[in-house]
């Protein structure tokens, strides 16, 4: 066991929409990415996710509504709900979703 430090593991990369993972519990992973610009809709049939804001903000859209999120603010998008992530500047975020998920869905 050791501590995992986000601000490190954050500066190892600079791609956006590439998700990596920094752990794994109970069947779930947590993942670190970087959002800039607008993901594709998509949905997730069998799986929640939750987003977590580090840094920055972005825009979850889904068809009929948005939420805006900013550092410190989550949200957990339940399965089979159309969505896509949209950041006008950089943000950085925390992911927790059932392990293997595809973030591109189904």
């Amino acid at each position: 066991m050791q501590n995992i430090d986000l601000t490190e593991k954050l500066s190892c990369f600079s791609d956006h929409w590439s998700p990596r993972i920094i752990a794994s519990l109970n069947g779930q992973e947590v993942k670190l990415a970087k959002f800039e610009g607008a993901f594709d809709w998509h949905s997730h049939a069998d799986a929640d996710e939750m987003f977590l804001v580090l840094d920055g903000s972005f825009t979850m859209e889904f068809r009929e509504s948005s939420v805006e999120l900013s550092k410190g603010q989550m949200i957990v998008v339940p399965k089979g709900a159309e969505h896509r992530p949209v950041a006008k500047a950089e943000c950085s975020v925390m992911l927790v979703e059932p392990a293997g998920l595809l973030n591109t869905g189904e």
